[in-house]
C-alpha cells in the first residue's frame, strides 16, 4: 500500500495565507480533496495524511472534517496551542477523534530558540501519553536546537518533514549532513522524504541534483524511518506530483522490495499508526 504521507488543503484566503506570495501564483487558489483524489488515483496511491498549513484549531476542525468525509484521508496532523496552559484539554478533546495523529507547529517560522522554551516543551510532553506525533517542520539551521528537543522527549515519536529544507538550489550540504547524523541517533525521529524540490531551482533541477542529500538520508536514517511524502500542492511550484514522486521511486529501486514497501507505505502507516 502506498501512503503519501504529506499533503495539504485549504481554501485560499489571501490575508491568511500571506505566505503564498505572488512568486508562488500557482498555488493561490483552493485545493481540496475534489482536487487531490484523480492525481493519488492516477499516480497508485492509496492513501494520504493531511498535515495543517495554518496556526488554529479552526485548521484541525476543517483537516478532520474532510478526512471524516473522504476516506482515502486517512489522517490528519493538526495545530494545537502547545505552549498554552490548557494544552492537555485541547489534545484529549481532539484525541477523540481517530483521524487526529498528531500536532505539528511552524518551528520555521519561528525564532530559534522558541522550540526550547518550557511552555512549549511542556505541550511536546503532553503528547506521547496519548499516542500522538510530532512533525518537525524547520530549516537546516534550527537543526541543532531540533537535535536538543527530541533528546528530551525519547519517547516521543517525531519525525523531520521536508529533510530540515537545506538550500540544494545552492548546494549548501556539510553543514547540514552533520547536524541530520547527529538527529539521526536519536532511534524516535522519523525522515519524510519530500520537500525535495522547492528547496532547489524550481524551474531548472534536475533529479542528480538531490542524489547526494538522499544519500546522507538513507544512510543516516535507513529505510525503515523513511516516509514518502508530495508535499502537494507546494511541489506544483517545481513541477507536478508525478515528477516528484518519480524522484523517491527512481531512487530507491535499488533497495529491496521490503524496503521499497516501507519507504512508501508501511513506515507512514506504522508511524502514525493508521487503520487499513
Amino acid at each position: 500500500m502506498i501512503i503519501d504521507s504529506h499533503q495539504h488543503f485549504w481554501k485560499y484566503d489571501s490575508v491568511r495565507d500571506s505566505w503564498i506570495d505572488d512568486t508562488m501564483k500557482i498555488i493561490q487558489r483552493d485545493f481540496l480533496p475534489a482536487d487531490l483524489e484523480p492525481i493519488l488515483k492516477t499516480n497508485n496511491v492509496d492513501g494520504c495524511i493531511a498535515i495543517q498549513a495554518d496556526q488554529s484549531e479552526q485548521e484541525t476542525v476543517f483537516l478532520l472534517d474532510l478526512a471524516k468525509n473522504n476516506k482515502f484521508i486517512k489522517g490528519v496532523v493538526g495545530w494545537v496551542n502547545l505552549s498554552d496552559t490548557g494544552v492537555e484539554n485541547r489534545l484529549e478533546y481532539f484525541s477523540q477523534n481517530t483521524l487526529f495523529k498528531g500536532v505539528r507547529h511552524i518551528l520555521q517560522a519561528e525564532k530559534d530558540d522558541f522550540m526550547l522554551d518550557q511552555t512549549f516543551l511542556n505541550g511536546i510532553n503532553k503528547l506521547a501519553p496519548l499516542n500522538l506525533t510530532y512533525d518537525l517542520l524547520i530549516y537546516a539551521h534550527q537543526l541543532q536546537n531540533c537535535v536538543t528537543l527530541v533528546s528530551k522527549f525519547p519517547n516521543q515519536k517525531f519525525v523531520l518533514d521536508h529533510i530540515a529544507k537545506p538550500s540544494i538550489k545552492f548546494g549548501e550540504i556539510e553543514t547540514w549532513k552533520a547536524a541530520i547524523k547527529t538527529l539521526a541517533a536519536l532511534p524516535n525521529v522519523y525522515c519524510k522524504f519530500s520537500g525535495l524540490t522547492t528547496e532547489a531551482d524550481w524551474h531548472n533541477w534536475k533529479t542528480e541534483d538531490f542524489i547526494p542529500y538522499i544519500d546522507v538520508i538513507f544512510e543516516e536514517f535507513g529505510a525503515h524511518r523513511i516516509m514518502y511524502g508530495s508535499d502537494w500542492p507546494v511541489c506544483l511550484l517545481s513541477g507536478n506530483y508525478s515528477k516528484t514522486k518519480e524522484i523517491v521511486t527512481t531512487y530507491i529501486k535499488k533497495l529491496s522490495s521490503q524496503e521499497q514497501q516501507q519507504v512508501m507505505g508501511l513506515n507512514a502507516i506504522n508511524f502514525y499508526g493508521i487503520t487499513i
